[in-house]
C-alpha cells in the first residue's frame, strides 16, 4: 500500500523515496559464485543431501562457505527448487527482526507459505509471538508445491537464547519439503543429534571447504590467466587452501606481476610469470614466505601488501564504505563528500570489483541502485583503520551515511548510523514522525525494532515514542506492562499537551475493550467524545471503534452503526485510514457485529464478506481487519448451518485470532467451532474448544467469556448424560455471576443472561419445571429490553418446550409460532435447533397445521432439513469410530513422543494438560497432534481415540 515516505531533517525529501524498514540486499545472494573455481566434488555431495533436513557448513571467514552456496543454489534451481536467502548481520540479533527478515526471505520464492506467519508476527514482540509466527511458517511451507531450501549465511552472529530455541524448533520440526542449509564460523548452537542418528544432516566443515591442490590450480588460472604448476602449488602450500588466503596471495600475485612487467617493459624486456614465482625480477623474498591461513594472517598480510599500496583515493573509499553494510556508487559518492551523482564514481567500483578487491556485488535488481558488500575479512579490517580516525572524523562520517540513507527512505540503517553519529536526537525524531506510516502499514513490531536502537534516554524524552511503545504493549498483548506504563507516563505529560492526553485516553479505553470491561469504558466516554481540535486520524478512527463498541455493548447498536457512517474518510500521509485498530475497515466489521448482536446474521454476513474482500486488496496493513471479519463469519456460516465450512475457514486461524481479535471475536470463534463439532457428532472436539475458551477466558481475566464456556459445558453435559460435571460447571458459572451482580447494563451484564439460561436448562433436566416456567419470562422480556431478538427467538423456543410439559398446549404453539416468525425474518436456523434436542418435534407439531402461514411452512421444511443433516452426520461420525479396523496401521510410525500424546489424549485430556503432564509448550501439543491425525488418516480427537480404542496405540 503506497504511502508518503518520511520527511528529510535536514534538506528536501526526494519525491520518489520510499519508507522501507528492511534491507532488501539481505534477502539475496551476493554474486560471487562465478570467480570461484567449480568444486565438483563438494557440490556432488551437496546436491546429494539436497533433500535432507538441514545442511551445515562451518569454517573460519573466508574459507568459501558463502560462495559454495551459491553454487549449490544455482544448481538447485534448475531441478525445481526454491531457495530462500539471508544474510545474517549482527543486527539481527533479536528475535522480531530476526522473524521479519525470515519472513520475508521466504516470501521472495513461496509468499502464499508466510501470509498466515507475517499475520502472527506482524501481532507481537516476545517469544510466544515468534513461536507461534514460527509454527504457521511450518505449516505454509508444508502446503508449498516445490522443494524449499533456506539458507541462513553467517549464522554466528545469533546469539540469543531465544533464537537458538526458535531455530532449534525449525530443525526438529520443519515439515519434508523444507531443508534448512546453515552457514556459521563456530559451532551452531542447536542440538542435531536426533538428524544425524536418522541421516538427516550433512555436516561440511573447514577440512571439506579447503581448496584441493588441483582446485586451487584452477582457481588461480581462473584469476591471473596463466601460472605455472609449480607457482600454482607453492600458493597453495601458503594459504593451505584457504580460500580467502588462495583470493589474496593472487591479487597481490597479479598486482607485482602488473609491477614487474610494467618495469622490464619501460627497461626494453620482457618477463614472464614464473620470474616473479621463483623471486627474481624484483619479487620480494617475503612473498613465498607470507603463510594466509586464518583471519589473522590475512589482516596483517593484507594492510601490509595490498592497502599499503593502494592510492590514497581508493584507500580512502574502501575505509569509509567499512562503515556501513553494504553501499552502493550514490552513498560512496555521498561518504566522501561528493556529489551524489558523480559520474566518476560507478567506474571506480567496477574496477574495485574487477581487481578482485573482496568487494561484491550483490543481486539487487528488486532496487534502483547497484549494491556491493565487503568481504567480511575485508570489512573486519578495514573497520580497525576506521578506528584510528579521530572521532570527530567518524562521527562526520556517520553523519553522512545517516543523511543519505534518511534521504532514501531507508529508516533502519538510516537510525543506525545516526545514533553511530552521535545524532541520538535526531534518530529518535525521525523514528517518530515514521512511526504514523508504520503504523497505518500494520508495523509496529518493525517500530519497536527501530525504538530499540535508540538511546533510551532519547526515548524516555520523548512523550510520543513513549506513547508508542505503550501501544506496542497492548497490541502485544502485555496488558499489565501496559497498565504500569500508563501510570508512569501520566505525570510527564505536559498540562498543555491535548494531543498527547487523549491518546492516553484512547489507550486506557482500548484498555477496557481488551478486558471486556465496558464499565471502565463508560466512565471514559466524556472524554473520548472531548477529543481536542487537530487530532490525528490515528486517533479520531480509533476513538471512532470504541464507541461503536461501546454503544453496541449498552444495547445501543443503531447508534453504533451511525458512529461510522457519519465519518468522513480519514487519510494518514494522504493514505485512506483503512487497516489496524483505527481503520475504517474495522469499523465496519463492528457494523457488521452490531447486527449480529441484534440477530440480523444477513445483513451482518453481507458486511464481512466486502469487508474481507477489500482487506484482502490492502495486503499486511489489513489484517486486524481481516482476523475480526474472519472471526465474526464464522458465527454467520454457523447459524446457517454451514458447520464443516465453519471448521475449515476458524480451525487454523484460531492461533492467530486470540492473538489479534478483540474478545468479542475470540468468544465467537470458540462457541461457533465448539457448536459445529457438536453437531457433527464430534463431542471431544466440541468439549475440546469449550476448554480452550475456559483457559483463555482465565488467564486474560474475561469473566464474561468464561461464563460462556461454562454454561456451553452445562448444556452439552446434560445432553451427553454427565450431570455431575454439568452440576459442577454450573456452579462455577452462578459464582462468577454473583460477582457481578451489578453489571446489568454493561457487557458483563450478558453473565447472568447466560447463567440464567443454564439454570433454565438445568431445571429443565432435573425435572422442575416449575422452576424453568417463573425464570423464562422475565429472561426473555430482559433479553428483548436489550435488543438480542436472535436469542430471543430461541429462549421462546425453549419457552414453548416448558409450556407443553406443563401441559399447556396452546401457549407452546403461541411460543412457537413467534420463534419461528422470529427466526424466519432474522434469517436462523442453528440458534432454533440448539434450543433444545426435543425442539423439532413442537416445530414439526406446528408445521402440521392446515392453516399454517405457507412461508413459515417453508422455513419449517428448512429447518428439518438442517436437523436431519446434523442427524446424519453424528450418525456417521459415530459409524466412523466404531468400525476402526483393527488391522489398520498409520501409513508413517508414531514417534515416542507422539505415542505419549495420544496416550493422555486417550484419556480426555485437554491440550493444556496434555502439554503440562508432558512438558511442552500447548502450540508443540498442537502439532505433535496434527502430525498423529494424518498418520492415523482420523478427522479429530474422536476418532482418532476410536482408532486407538481399536487398534491400541502401542501397537502402532
Amino acid at each position: 500500500m503506497p504511502t508518503k515516505p518520511p520527511a528529510r531533517l535536514h534538506e528536501a525529501e526526494p519525491a520518489d523515496s520510499v519508507l522501507r524498514a528492511l534491507v532488501a540486499t539481505k534477502l539475496v545472494p551476493p554474486r560471487n559464485a562465478g570467480r570461484m573455481v567449480a568444486r565438483e566434488a563438494l557440490l556432488a555431495r551437496l546436491m546429494e543431501a539436497r533433500r535432507l533436513r538441514c545442511v551445515v557448513l562451518q569454517g573460519p571467514a573466508g574459507s568459501g562457505k558463502t560462495t559454495t552456496l551459491v553454487a549449490w543454489r544455482q544448481a538447485l534451481l534448475p531441478l525445481g527448487f526454491d531457495v530462500a536467502w539471508l544474510s545474517l548481520t549482527p543486527e539481527d540479533n533479536e528475535p522480531s527482526r530476526l522473524l521479519d527478515y525470515l519472513l520475508a526471505s521466504v516470501a521472495q520464492v513461496a509468499p502464499a507459505a508466510t501470509q498466515e506467519a507475517a499475520d502472527y508476527a506482524g501481532r507481537g514482540v516476545d517469544s510466544e509471538a515468534v513461536e507461534r509466527a514460527l509454527i504457521a511458517l511450518v505449516r505454509g511451507i508444508a502446503t508449498h508445491p516445490r522443494e524449499l531450501v533456506l539458507v541462513l549465511d553467517d549464522l554466528q552472529h545469533l546469539t540469543d537464547p531465544r533464537i537458538h530455541e526458535a531455530l532449534q524448533w525449525l530443525a526438529d520440526y520443519a515439515p519434508a519439503r523444507l531443508h534448512l542449509a546453515l552457514a556459521s564460523r563456530g559451532a551452531l548452537p542447536l542440538s542435531l543429534d536426533r538428524l544425524r542418528a536418522e541421516g538427516g544432516v550433512l555436516e561440511i566443515d573447514v577440512r571439506d571447504l579447503r581448496f584441493s591442490p588441483a582446485e586451487s590450480d584452477r582457481f588461480l588460472r581462473a584469476q591471473l590467466g596463466s601460472i605455472g604448476p609449480r607457482d600454482a602449488l607453492a600458493l597453495h602450500a601458503l594459504c593451505d587452501g584457504w580460500a580467502a588466503g588462495l583470493q589474496l596471495l593472487a591479487i597481490n600475485w597479479k598486482k607485482r606481476r602488473q609491477e614487474v612487467a610494467a618495469g622490464q617493459r619501460g627497461a626494453g624486456g620482457a618477463i614472464s610469470a614464473g620470474s616473479v614465482a621463483n623471486g627474481s625480477a624484483q619479487a620480494p623474498d617475503a612473498f613465498a614466505r607470507a603463510h594466509v591461513q586464518d583471519p589473522q594472517a590475512f589482516a596483517a598480510y593484507f594492510e601490509k601488501e595490498v592497502l599499503a599500496h593502494l592510492a590514497p583515493a581508493d584507500l580512502e573509499l574502501l575505509t569509509s564504505v567499512s562503515a556501513c553494510s553494504r553501499f552502493c556508487a550514490p552513498l560512496c559518492a555521498a561518504l566522501l563528500g561528493r556529489p551524489v551523482d558523480d559520474p566518476a564514481m560507478a567506474p571506480l567500483l567496477a574496477r574495485l570489483e574487477a581487481e578482485n578487491l573482496f568487494i561484491v556485488p550483490v543481486d539487487s535488481s528488486a532496487e534502483r541502485e547497484t549494491w556491493f558488500r565487503l568481504h567480511p575479512l575485508l570489512r573486519e579490517t578495514l573497520r580497525q583503520r576506521l578506528t584510528q580516525r579521530s572521532e570527530a572524523e567518524q562521527r562526520a562520517l556517520h553523519h553522512r551515511a545517516w543523511q543519505w540513507f534518511q534521504g532514501r527512505g531507508l529508516i533502519d540503517e538510516a537510525v543506525r548510523q545516526a545514533v553511530a553519529a552521535g545524532e541520538g536526537a535526531a534518530a529518535a525524531a525521525l523514528v517518530e514522525k515514521s512511526a504514523h506510516g508504520l503504523a497505518v502499514r500494520g508495523e509496529l513490531r518493525k517500530l519497536v525494532a527501530l525504538v530499540r536502537q535508540l538511546p533510551p534516554a532519547q526515548v524516555q524524552a520523548r512523550i510520543g515514542l513513549r506513547l508508542w511503545m505503550i501501544r506496542v504493549e497492548l497490541f502485544a498483548r502485555e496488558l499489565d506492562a501496559f497498565s504500569t506504563n500508563i501510570a508512569r507516563l501520566r505525570p510527564d505529560i505536559p498540562p498543555d499537551d491535548a494531543a498527547s492526553q487523549y491518546w492516553l485516553t484512547l489507550l486506557e479505553a482500548s484498555l477496557a475493550l481488551q478486558r471486556d470491561d465496558t464499565d471502565a469504558a463508560q466512565a471514559l466516554l466524556p472524554r473520548l467524545l472531548a477529543a481536542p481540535e487537530g487530532v490525528d486520524a490515528l486517533a479520531t478512527g480509533a476513538r471512532d471503534n470504541l464507541l461503536s463498541w461501546l454503544y453496541m455493548h449498552r444495547g445501543d447498536c443503531e447508534r453504533a452503526r451511525r458512529v461510522q457512517q457519519d465519518q468522513p474518510i480519514r487519510l494518514v500521509d494522504g493514505v485512506p485510514l483503512r487497516g489496524t485498530s483505527s481503520g475504517s475497515l474495522q469499523g465496519r466489521a463492528l457494523v457488521g457485529l452490531s447486527y449480529a448482536v441484534e440477530g440480523r446474521m444477513t445483513q451482518a454476513e453481507r458486511i464481512y464478506r466486502e469487508v474481507l474482500r477489500e482487506a484482502g486488496e490492502g495486503g499486511s496493513a489489513c489484517v486486524d481487519a481481516v482476523y475480526l471479519s474472519t472471526a465474526l463469519l464464522g458465527e454467520v456460516l454457523y447459524e446457517h448451518d454451514e458447520t464443516e465450512a465453519v471448521v475449515a475457514l476458524l480451525e487454523d486461524r484460531v492461533d492467530a485470532l486470540e492473538r489479534v481479535s478483540i474478545p468479542d471475536s475470540v468468544l465467537r470463534v470458540h462457541r461457533s467451532l465448539a457448536a459445529a463439532h457438536w453437531v457433527a457428532g464430534r463431542r471431544l472436539e466440541a468439549m475440546a474448544w469449550l476448554e480452550r475458551l475456559e483457559d483463555y477466558s482465565t488467564s486474560l481475566g474475561l469473566d464474561r467469556l468464561l461464563v460462556f464456556s461454562l454454561t456451553l459445558q452445562v448444556h452439552y453435559r446434560l445432553q451427553m448424560g454427565d450431570v455431575a460435571a454439568a452440576e459442577v460447571a454450573l456452579l462455577r458459572a452462578n459464582e462468577i455471576d454473583a460477582r457481578h451482580a451489578h453489571a446489568e447494563h454493561s457487557a458483563r451484564g450478558e453473565i447472568a443472561v447466560v447463567c440464567e439460561r443454564a439454570r433454565i436448562r438445568w431445571a429443565l433436566a432435573r425435572g422442575d419445571i416449575d422452576d424453568a416456567a417463573r425464570r423464562i419470562a422475565p429472561l426473555i422480556a430482559n433479553i428483548e429490553a436489550r435488543g438480542r431478538q436472535r436469542l430471543v427467538a430461541q429462549l421462546k423456543l425453549l419457552q414453548a418446550l416448558i409450556e407443553r410439559r406443563r401441559g399447556r398446549g396452546d401457549a407452546a404453539r403461541q411460543c412457537t409460532l413467534a420463534a419461528l416468525r422470529s427466526g424466519h425474518r432474522l434469517g436462523l436456523v442453528r440458534s432454533l435447533l440448539d434450543a433444545d434436542p426435543a425442539v423439532m418435534e413442537l416445530v414439526r407439531d406446528v408445521a402440521q397445521d392446515a392453516g399454517l402461514d405457507p412461508v413459515l411452512g417453508f422455513y419449517v421444511e428448512r429447518l428439518e432439513g438442517a436437523g436431519r443433516r446434523v442427524s446424519a452426520a453424528a450418525e456417521t461420525t459415530v459409524a466412523a469410530g466404531a468400525d476402526a479396523d483393527a488391522e489398520r496401521r498409520p501409513v508413517e510410525p508414531l514417534s515416542d513422543r507422539e505415542r505419549d500424546v495420544l496416550d493422555l489424549l486417550v484419556q480426555a485430556m485437554p491440550n493444556k494438560k496434555i502439554a503440562l503432564a508432558l512438558g511442552l509448550s500447548i502450540d508443540t501439543v498442537k502439532w505433535h497432534l496434527k502430525n498423529i491425525y494424518g498418520k492415523l488418516g482420523v478427522a479429530g480427537r474422536d476418532e482418532a481415540v476410536a482408532w486407538v480404542r481399536g487398534v491400541g496405540v502401542r501397537g502402532a
